[in-house]
């Protein structure tokens, strides 16, 4: 039945390594099981927002689960989805803020966060009208073979330095906004090289599922560590033991529980923010407009810039196009409406799919298994809580999968510097602006200037002259406004 549905064989997969690929990215995407509510609660900062943390992670993990399982069954890519990060924080920062000075304001609006969650549904219902069009699909079809290779290798660039930064391998540097932390013998930074080592030999050695064995070797590692830092604390210095995520983060499981409730628990209600979104007065004010237009822009690109990275690394791309463009998008458009309804920020395509894929996953299969396990977390959310809150654990995998990415650098016309210059753009920008929505854009932006300065101008279609145009009036006339 899987075979004749999602076409394994002619995809040169089995049962088998779509499971291990769906496990795969599941592991390197939990963390944002317990980083959603902690950021949308405000539990993470410091001050409450008002939405309850409990909630925020059943509808981060439902929500999570059906747009995956769409993407899977719709356009049957091995892409999961989830709350995006980037999306979360200007959520709290921005949008929160301006809706609670409206809510202030209005008679009858009701709480900040509940406008907040409307601005996302307005949002989310504009992306799904877009998706039933062509444009998007001819958006994705217009960009160039070498911008195509250039967005893989930016994301991949971008994936191992969130890799490196979670291991705390690079810390950040008031002079140099980061730098390199030479404390080698921190037990964060030895978790990470023992399961970088592990990880990186085993894929060389071609062991299906060596990217799992990683993250189980790494989490031995950190409950043996965690253990030592209480029973011998003389091992380890003083200061190192305070700063480090291992002391501070790492869930170790409560020994006064019974041994099967370290594993297993009741999933919380999600009451408190099914349904609460205010639409009416997300959509009643010309101050949420902005703000409804940078989410529409932010899923829109970080959705193209995900499609591309992970198609290019699996081989989808075949003469240029993504076939089933259309039924992808539309995919993550119908998960940002089922994130606002469930309670939770902007649904959008996951990088860390590219995990999956390393592990061979090829089909719709792959997203079924990680859509099933975000659904098991709600059981078993000790054991998510026990990886997904120690990210040195699943480090190591966003490193060798950026390795891996990265090699689509070589499919870059660099003879061709009307073509080399704008994807370089956008593999620097990319992680620099710490946004694939934002490294795009920058590339969207030059490539059709300078092609059409070099006397290049016809080979670039016409759509890319529209994009560019609107992409500028963007930046200045509504993300500078908005800050």
């Amino acid at each position: 039945m899987f075979d004749r549905f999602f076409r394994l064989t002619e995809n040169q997969t089995t049962t088998r390594t779509e499971l291990i690929a769906g496990v795969t990215t599941f592991l390197t995407m939990a963390y944002i099981i317990l980083v959603q509510p902690a950021v949308l609660s405000g539990a993470m900062f410091g001050f409450g927002t008002g939405m309850d943390f409990d909630a925020i992670m059943v509808a981060t993990c439902v929500s999570a689960a059906i747009s995956t399982a769409v993407m899977g069954l719709y356009s049957r890519y091995p892409i999961a989805q989830a709350p995006g990060m980037g999306e979360n924080f200007f959520f709290v920062f921005s949008v929160l803020p301006a809706a609670g000075a409206l809510a202030a304001v209005q008679s009858g609006a009701t709480t900040a966060w509940q406008v907040a969650l409307g601005v996302v549904a307005v949002s989310g219902f504009l992306f799904l009208a877009l998706s039933l069009t062509p444009l998007r699909e001819m958006l994705v079809n217009a960009i160039s073979s070498s911008m195509k290779n250039g967005i893989a290798v930016g994301i991949g660039i971008f994936i191992a330095f969130i890799g490196l930064q979670n291991a705390g391998i690079v810390i950040k540097s008031p002079g140099t906004a980061v730098t390199l932390n030479t404390r080698f013998h921190s037990p964060d930074v030895v978790i990470f090289f023992i399961g970088l080592v592990v990880t990186a030999a085993l894929h060389a050695r071609r062991v299906r599922g060596s990217i799992i064995w990683g993250i189980a070797v790494s989490t031995l590692c950190a409950l043996v560590m965690r253990a030592t830092l209480h029973r011998m604390p003389e091992l380890w210095h003083s200061e190192l033991i305070q700063q480090s995520q291992l002391a501070t983060r790492f869930a170790m499981p409560d020994r006064s529980l019974p041994i099967w409730q370290w594993f297993v628990s009741h999933p919380p209600s999600v009451a408190p923010t099914f349904m609460k979104m205010d639409i009416a007065h997300a959509v009643g004010s010309w101050s949420m407009i902005p703000l409804i237009v940078i989410f529409l822009f932010m899923d829109v690109f970080d959705t193209i810039g995900t499609l591309i990275g992970v198609g290019e690394q699996a081989g989808f791309i075949k003469d240029n196009k993504l076939p089933r463009a259309r039924q992808a998008m539309l995919s993550d458009a119908v998960g940002t409406v089922v994130g606002a309804c469930m309670g939770t920020s902007t649904v959008t395509s996951y990088i860390e799919s590219a995990s999956g894929v390393a592990e061979g996953g090829r089909t719709g299969l792959t997203s079924l298994i990680t859509a099933a396990l975000f659904l098991l977390a709600l059981f078993f959310s000790p054991l998510v809580r026990l990886i997904g809150s120690y990210a040195p654990i699943t480090a190591p995998a966003l490193i060798i999968v950026g390795a891996m990415m990265i090699r689509n650098v070589l499919k870059v016309d660099w003879d061709d510097f009307s073509e080399a210059i704008p994807a370089f753009i956008v593999m620097i920008g990319i992680p620099l602006c710490y946004s694939i929505g934002d490294g795009l854009a920058l590339g969207f932006i030059t490539y059709p200037i300078i092609k059409f300065l070099s006397g290049k101008g016809r080979e670039v279609r016409w759509l890319m002259y529209v994009l560019a145009a609107v992409l500028l009036l963007y930046f200045v006339f509504v993300r500078a406004q908005a800050g």
